[in-house]
């Protein structure tokens, strides 16, 4: 059987030989860089965006880019010049969170400017349009594939505002969800009827129903008794069920 040892003193100016090589080709890519626009990713995963640095790379090599854990780490770095675009990766953060929002607000007043691209995991809409409000000229959600994120960026680069297409199209079907569900309920149902059966679906009592509609309770009984009939339904609990 033929054993292989590699004696730890080889090993040693081996890797001193590849980390000079890294310092160097390092450094040669800073320089030729340094007149080039490029996109800046600010996360504080040194991980994260590295991998997303070199993902995109690969999916446009005319891309330059660098990368810091933070606004401030960036500036400690004393660039020459601002950034074409800056993505800011908040991971699982809400954007409609206080602090995030601040965050938002703070890259987008210190580079006026530069077009400023939010990531994170949530793909719900509302989440979007906040940060958009915010100043960001686009959102990628991390459920996207990196070449939907490369195409975010060139619009963000162009002036334009990304928003994605799947997020709309899910905020469409539910909205037409709702007004379907309505205009079902508008078929058969009086308006009073209505407010009575969604009372219904959430849940509560006839006293609650009777004192935030400011009806009597027995006025209450004789709609529920009519959704009823009109739903086939014996009991509230049936009642509720039909309506979901």
């Amino acid at each position: 059987m033929n054993t292989h040892i590699v004696a730890h003193e080889n090993i040693a100016p081996l890797q001193s030989d590849r980390f000079r090589a890294g310092q160097a080709f390092a450094s040669t890519i800073d320089m030729d860089d340094e007149d080039e626009d490029f996109i800046l990713i600010i996360d504080p995963r040194t991980l994260g965006r590295e991998c997303l640095s070199r993902s995109l790379s690969m999916c446009d090599p005319a891309l330059h880019i660098r990368t810091a854990g933070s606004i401030g780490e960036w500036r400690s770095l004393q660039p020459k010049d601002n950034p074409a675009a800056i993505l800011v990766v908040f991971g699982g953060a809400k954007v409609s969170d206080q602090g995030t929002c601040e965050k938002i607000g703070d890259v987008v007043g210190a580079f006026t400017g530069v077009p400023v691209i939010v990531i994170a995991d949530s793909d719900d809409l509302s989440e979007i349009m906040r940060a958009v409000e915010m100043g960001a000229r686009g959102y990628i959600p991390n459920s996207v594939h990196v070449n939907v994120a490369a195409q975010a960026i060139a619009l963000a680069r162009a002036g334009g505002v990304f928003i994605p297409a799947s997020s709309i199209l899910a905020a469409k079907d539910a909205i037409n969800s709702a007004v379907n569900g309505a205009n079902c309920r508008s078929d058969i149902f009086t308006p009073r009827e209505i407010e009575v059966a969604e009372a219904l679906r959430r849940g509560k009592a006839n006293k609650i129903i009777a004192y935030e509609m400011n009806l009597c309770e027995s006025t209450v009984k004789v709609h529920i008794r009519n959704i009823m009939k009109k739903l086939h339904a014996t009991n509230r609990t049936e009642v509720a069920f039909k309506l979901k």
